[in-house]
C-alpha cells in the first residue's frame, strides 16, 4: 500500500469514527495555474473559493459541499490525486 494509500485508509477511519453523515466537508487543495481547469472539474457541484498565491503561480481552492459517505470524501481526494503538483490540505 502507497503512503497515499495509507494516508486515505487513516483518514477513511477517522471520518466513520467522527462524522455523522451526510454533513458539509471542506475541501482544500494547492495546485499549479496551469492545472487549476482540472481540479475545478473534479470540484463540480461544489461551493468553490480561489485565491492566487502571491506569486501568481499557484491557486488555492475550497470547495464545500454536503457528502454522504466518508467513501464520496475519498473518492474526490482519489481523483484530485492524479493531477500534477497538487497538494491537498
Amino acid at each position: 500500500m502507497s503512503e497515499f494509500e495509507l494516508r486515505l485508509s487513516q483518514l477513511k477511519l477517522v471520518l466513520d469514527e467522527t462524522v455523522k453523515f451526510p454533513s458539509e466537508y471542506l475541501f482544500k487543495f494547492i495546485v499549479p495555474l496551469e492545472e487549476i481547469h482540472q481540479i475545478i472539474f473534479i470540484m463540480q457541484g461544489m461551493e468553490i473559493e480561489q485565491k492566487a498565491s502571491s506569486s501568481g503561480k499557484y491557486i488555492s481552492v475550497s470547495g464545500k459541499m454536503v457528502m454522504n459517505t466518508s467513501e464520496e470524501i475519498i473518492l474526490v481526494y482519489k481523483r484530485a490525486s492524479v493531477i500534477k503538483g497538487i497538494i491537498s490540505l
